[in-house]
């Protein structure tokens, strides 16, 4: 499972059986689950005073146990719902956290697991799922290095022998962009845009640099109120001014890429310039963000098949070679 901020991911037996967004939506005064992934988050910023929806997680960790909980079940249950094979108690989880997670950050997530009918839970962290679900030899005394960038939080990870050798985790992601483009979109157009309107803007015209050629995409039109007035607005947007929106989040990224490379043993460094930086995650989608890191720092960035996945395969993997992986957290 690739619990994330914005999506959660499940595999079973090598097959994507779950791949929702991490929202619930919980009834305000029983606090019973009514819905979980899509459909809740067809409610979110929908709801009226009897429903509230929740995203569980924030900045790659556990914000709400409760609801993460509930949405943990619902998920294993959406698994689960045809298959008679084997009763849920015996579920065996393999589970993604963030490389930078605290002791009581891991054991939430074991806990709400474990209350979601998880018997043997294993953690393993984000970067090494994704060289894994790549399909780089992690137990090789070769460096690779790892920028995984989700909702919540950028791993940047350097892999060698099985084990992480220097790591950098910050907060600052998919959502940060998301809220990037809020402000702006208020700022300069004078539009008030929701959330999900502000990830349809990133996931349309979203881009880390100013001119992406003939592969640019079209103007996205985007509808809301007036700050002011409350009146309707129709307001184009292209691919330049997001670009400009979101520089200032791009580059932090690349600060944080920048501090990870430079505490890399000289040996491993050379590793990574002759094997190139793997990009995964949500982020990773962003056009001309991995040319921009490219230029930047003068080594070959490469988004990886199929990036929304790679830490969900990873962990499929690791769960099937669980006697074989020492880095799986027990």
């Amino acid at each position: 499972m690739d619990l994330g901020t914005a999506n959660t991911i499940i595999i079973s037996d090598d097959k994507i059986v779950v791949d929702e967004p991490s929202v619930v939506a919980l009834d305000r005064r029983t606090d019973k689950m009514i819905a979980v992934g899509e459909k809740a988050k067809l409610m979110y910023e929908k709801e009226n005073p009897s429903i509230r929806t929740v995203r569980p997680l924030k900045d790659g960790v556990i914000a709400d146990f409760t609801a993460c909980e509930q949405m943990m079940r619902g998920m294993i249950k959406m698994v689960h719902s045809g298959s008679r094979l084997f009763p849920s108690s015996s579920l065996r989880m393999v589970i993604g956290v963030p490389s930078g997670s605290t002791e009581v950050e891991l054991r939430a997530v074991r806990d709400s697991a474990e209350h979601a009918e998880g018997r043997d839970v294993y953690l393993i962290f984000e970067p090494m799922a994704a060289a894994v679900g790549i399909g780089l030899d992690v137990e090789a005394p070769m460096g690779n290095m790892i920028v995984d960038i989700g909702g919540g939080t950028t791993e940047i990870a350097v892999i060698s022998l099985g084990g992480i050798v220097s790591n950098n985790s910050i907060k600052v992601a998919g959502d940060d962009l998301t809220t990037d483009i809020q402000e702006y979109m208020s700022r300069q157009h004078n539009v008030k845009v929701s959330e999900r309107m502000a990830e349809r803007i990133k996931i349309n015209v979203g881009s880390a640099l100013t001119d992406l050629g003939e592969e640019g995409p079209e103007d996205f039109l985007v509808i809301g109120p007036n700050k002011i007035s409350a009146l309707p607005m129709e307001v184009p947007v292209c691919y330049q001014e997001i670009a400009h929106c979101l520089d200032r989040t791009v580059a932090r990224i690349e600060t944080a890429v920048l501090q990870a490379l430079e505490n890399t043993p000289p040996e491993l460094y050379a590793d990574i310039v002759k094997n190139g930086i793997y990009l995964t995650g949500g982020g990773a989608l962003l056009r001309g963000l991995a040319k921009r890191l490219t230029d930047k720092i003068n080594i070959q960035f490469i988004v990886a098949d199929d990036p929304l996945h790679c830490v969900a395969k990873g962990a499929g993997i690791a769960l099937k070679n669980i006697g074989r992986f020492s880095f799986l957290m027990r």
